[in-house]
Protein backbone atom coordinates (compact mmCIF):
# COMPACT_ATOMS: atom_id res chain seq x y z
CA UNK A 1 0.00 0.00 0.00
CA UNK A 2 2.51 2.56 0.83
CA UNK A 3 4.68 1.64 -2.28
CA UNK A 4 8.10 0.42 -0.26
CA UNK A 5 8.07 -2.86 -1.79
CA UNK A 6 10.73 -2.43 -4.26
CA UNK A 7 13.48 -0.79 -1.25
CA UNK A 8 12.28 -3.87 0.86
CA UNK A 9 16.04 -4.73 0.92
CA UNK A 10 17.58 -1.49 1.86
CA UNK A 11 18.25 -0.28 5.21
CA UNK A 12 16.20 2.33 6.84
CA UNK A 13 18.74 4.73 7.56
CA UNK A 14 19.15 4.94 3.72
CA UNK A 15 15.92 6.30 3.42
CA UNK A 16 15.23 9.91 1.90
CA UNK A 17 13.03 11.76 3.93
CA UNK A 18 9.80 10.69 1.86
CA UNK A 19 10.49 7.74 2.21
CA UNK A 20 10.76 7.60 5.70
CA UNK A 21 7.52 9.28 6.17
CA UNK A 22 6.11 5.87 3.99
CA UNK A 23 7.83 3.79 6.26
CA UNK A 24 6.06 5.36 9.39
CA UNK A 25 2.82 5.44 7.65
CA UNK A 26 3.43 1.52 6.82
CA UNK A 27 4.22 0.58 10.46
CA UNK A 28 1.14 2.65 11.58
CA UNK A 29 -1.01 0.35 9.28
CA UNK A 30 0.53 -3.31 10.47
CA UNK A 31 -1.89 -3.38 13.40
CA UNK A 32 -4.78 -2.40 10.88
CA UNK A 33 -5.84 0.22 13.08
CA UNK A 34 -9.24 1.74 13.83
CA UNK A 35 -7.85 4.99 14.40
CA UNK A 36 -5.23 6.23 12.52
CA UNK A 37 -3.27 9.32 13.36
CA UNK A 38 -0.79 11.07 11.63
CA UNK A 39 1.66 13.92 12.44
CA UNK A 40 2.20 15.96 9.02
CA UNK A 41 2.06 12.89 7.18
CA UNK A 42 2.92 14.91 3.61
CA UNK A 43 6.47 16.37 5.14
CA UNK A 44 8.83 15.68 2.36
CA UNK A 45 7.03 13.77 -0.14
CA UNK A 46 6.65 14.90 -3.89
CA UNK A 47 3.36 16.11 -5.44
CA UNK A 48 2.78 11.98 -6.38
CA UNK A 49 3.28 10.88 -2.48
CA UNK A 50 1.09 13.91 -1.08
CA UNK A 51 -1.46 12.71 -3.81
CA UNK A 52 -1.35 9.70 -2.30
CA UNK A 53 -1.51 9.99 1.24
CA UNK A 54 -4.79 12.05 0.68
CA UNK A 55 -6.17 9.29 -1.36
CA UNK A 56 -5.38 6.75 1.49
CA UNK A 57 -7.21 8.86 4.35
CA UNK A 58 -9.89 9.10 2.11
CA UNK A 59 -9.77 5.28 1.70
CA UNK A 60 -10.10 4.24 5.25
CA UNK A 61 -12.37 7.11 6.15
CA UNK A 62 -14.73 5.75 3.59
CA UNK A 63 -14.12 2.20 5.58
CA UNK A 64 -15.72 3.80 8.43
CA UNK A 65 -12.00 4.39 10.31
CA UNK A 66 -11.29 7.36 12.17
CA UNK A 67 -8.86 9.25 10.77
CA UNK A 68 -6.90 11.86 12.59
CA UNK A 69 -4.54 14.17 10.68
CA UNK A 70 -2.01 17.12 12.19
CA UNK A 71 -1.08 19.86 9.95
CA UNK A 72 0.06 23.04 9.52
CA UNK A 73 -0.85 22.73 5.73
CA UNK A 74 -4.37 24.59 5.33
CA UNK A 75 -4.20 24.08 1.25
CA UNK A 76 -3.90 20.23 1.70
CA UNK A 77 -6.49 20.31 4.78
CA UNK A 78 -8.99 21.87 2.42
CA UNK A 79 -8.43 19.29 0.22
CA UNK A 80 -8.58 16.36 2.33
CA UNK A 81 -10.31 16.86 5.72
CA UNK A 82 -14.01 17.07 6.50
CA UNK A 83 -14.15 18.41 9.81
CA UNK A 84 -11.77 19.87 11.86
CA UNK A 85 -10.60 21.39 15.15
CA UNK A 86 -8.25 24.37 15.70
CA UNK A 87 -6.33 24.56 18.47
CA UNK A 88 -4.92 27.74 19.60
CA UNK A 89 -2.65 28.19 22.97
CA UNK A 90 -4.25 24.99 24.55
CA UNK A 91 -8.08 26.04 23.23
CA UNK A 92 -10.25 24.60 21.13
CA UNK A 93 -11.20 27.70 18.70
CA UNK A 94 -13.45 25.70 15.88
CA UNK A 95 -14.33 22.04 15.59
CA UNK A 96 -16.95 22.22 12.89
CA UNK A 97 -16.92 21.11 8.98
CA UNK A 98 -14.23 22.96 6.84
CA UNK A 99 -17.24 24.34 4.91
CA UNK A 100 -18.56 25.63 8.36
CA UNK A 101 -15.52 27.07 9.34
CA UNK A 102 -14.19 28.69 5.87
CA UNK A 103 -17.89 30.21 5.68
CA UNK A 104 -17.73 31.59 8.96
CA UNK A 105 -14.58 33.26 8.60
CA UNK A 106 -15.98 34.64 5.29
CA UNK A 107 -19.19 35.73 5.15
CA UNK A 108 -20.78 35.78 2.13
CA UNK A 109 -19.58 37.95 -1.01
CA UNK A 110 -21.59 37.63 -4.80
CA UNK A 111 -19.83 38.95 -7.75
CA UNK A 112 -22.27 39.90 -10.54
CA UNK A 113 -21.65 40.99 -13.71
CA UNK A 114 -24.28 42.78 -15.56
CA UNK A 115 -25.10 45.65 -18.55
CA UNK A 116 -27.64 46.80 -16.15
CA UNK A 117 -25.18 46.83 -12.58
CA UNK A 118 -26.88 50.31 -11.95
CA UNK A 119 -30.31 48.94 -11.79
CA UNK A 120 -29.30 45.86 -10.39
CA UNK A 121 -27.69 48.32 -7.47
CA UNK A 122 -31.03 50.34 -7.22
CA UNK A 123 -33.02 47.37 -6.24
CA UNK A 124 -30.52 45.35 -3.76
CA UNK A 125 -29.26 48.60 -2.04
CA UNK A 126 -30.80 48.02 1.68
CA UNK A 127 -30.31 47.19 4.95
CA UNK A 128 -27.12 44.68 5.98
CA UNK A 129 -26.25 44.88 2.00
CA UNK A 130 -22.97 45.97 1.09
CA UNK A 131 -22.10 46.48 -2.96
CA UNK A 132 -18.59 47.55 -4.18
CA UNK A 133 -17.67 48.60 -7.57
CA UNK A 134 -14.75 47.94 -9.54
CA UNK A 135 -16.05 48.46 -12.79
CA UNK A 136 -19.17 50.33 -14.11
CA UNK A 137 -20.47 46.58 -15.10
CA UNK A 138 -18.95 44.65 -11.95
CA UNK A 139 -20.29 44.62 -8.83
CA UNK A 140 -19.16 42.51 -5.54
CA UNK A 141 -22.41 42.60 -3.10
CA UNK A 142 -22.32 40.87 0.28
CA UNK A 143 -24.80 40.71 3.00
CA UNK A 144 -27.11 38.34 0.64
CA UNK A 145 -27.11 35.07 -1.13
CA UNK A 146 -26.46 35.04 -4.86
CA UNK A 147 -30.04 33.13 -5.09
CA UNK A 148 -31.32 36.23 -3.61
CA UNK A 149 -29.83 38.30 -6.13
CA UNK A 150 -30.44 36.03 -9.20
CA UNK A 151 -34.44 36.13 -8.03
CA UNK A 152 -34.15 40.35 -7.86
CA UNK A 153 -32.69 40.79 -10.96
CA UNK A 154 -35.51 38.03 -12.73
CA UNK A 155 -37.82 39.74 -11.32
CA UNK A 156 -36.87 42.84 -12.36
CA UNK A 157 -36.14 41.11 -16.04
CA UNK A 158 -32.34 42.09 -15.90
CA UNK A 159 -30.25 40.04 -17.72
CA UNK A 160 -26.75 38.92 -15.73
CA UNK A 161 -23.56 37.80 -17.15
CA UNK A 162 -22.00 36.43 -13.99
CA UNK A 163 -23.21 35.51 -10.52
CA UNK A 164 -20.55 33.87 -8.79
CA UNK A 165 -20.37 33.07 -4.61
CA UNK A 166 -17.12 34.24 -3.87
CA UNK A 167 -15.75 31.90 -0.84
CA UNK A 168 -12.57 32.39 1.23
CA UNK A 169 -9.79 29.96 1.93
CA UNK A 170 -9.55 27.96 4.70
CA UNK A 171 -6.16 28.97 5.38
CA UNK A 172 -7.86 32.98 5.66
CA UNK A 173 -10.55 31.67 8.01
CA UNK A 174 -7.66 29.56 9.78
CA UNK A 175 -5.59 33.11 10.02
CA UNK A 176 -8.67 34.85 11.64
CA UNK A 177 -9.15 32.09 14.19
CA UNK A 178 -5.89 32.29 15.73
CA UNK A 179 -4.73 35.63 14.92
CA UNK A 180 -4.92 36.22 18.86
CA UNK A 181 -3.25 32.82 19.32
CA UNK A 182 -0.04 33.55 17.06
CA UNK A 183 3.00 33.17 19.80
CA UNK A 184 5.60 34.75 17.48
CA UNK A 185 4.25 38.21 15.51
CA UNK A 186 6.23 39.02 12.39
CA UNK A 187 6.85 42.20 11.41
CA UNK A 188 5.01 44.03 8.17
CA UNK A 189 7.03 43.68 5.19
CA UNK A 190 8.19 46.58 2.76
CA UNK A 191 8.01 44.86 -0.78
CA UNK A 192 7.96 48.25 -2.48
CA UNK A 193 11.21 48.88 -1.24
CA UNK A 194 12.34 45.54 -0.96
CA UNK A 195 11.89 44.62 -4.52
CA UNK A 196 13.78 48.43 -5.54
CA UNK A 197 16.53 46.98 -3.70
CA UNK A 198 16.83 43.49 -5.26
CA UNK A 199 16.33 45.22 -9.01
CA UNK A 200 19.18 45.22 -10.83
CA UNK A 201 21.06 48.69 -11.22
CA UNK A 202 24.46 49.86 -13.32
CA UNK A 203 26.27 53.60 -13.43
CA UNK A 204 29.04 53.94 -15.76
CA UNK A 205 31.81 51.65 -15.15
CA UNK A 206 30.32 49.91 -12.03
CA UNK A 207 27.53 46.56 -12.29
CA UNK A 208 25.53 46.01 -8.45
Amino acid sequence: MTGLEPVAKKRVGSFSLGMGQRLGIASALLGDPHTLILDEPVNGLHPEGVVWVRNLVRFFAREGRTVFLSSHLMSEMALTADHLIVVGRGRVLADAPVADIVARAAGTTVRVRSLQATRLVELLSGQGVCITSTTPQLLEVSGTTAQKIGEVAAAAQLVLHELTPLSGSLEDAYMALTQESVEYHSTGLDLEHLDADLAPSSTEGTTR
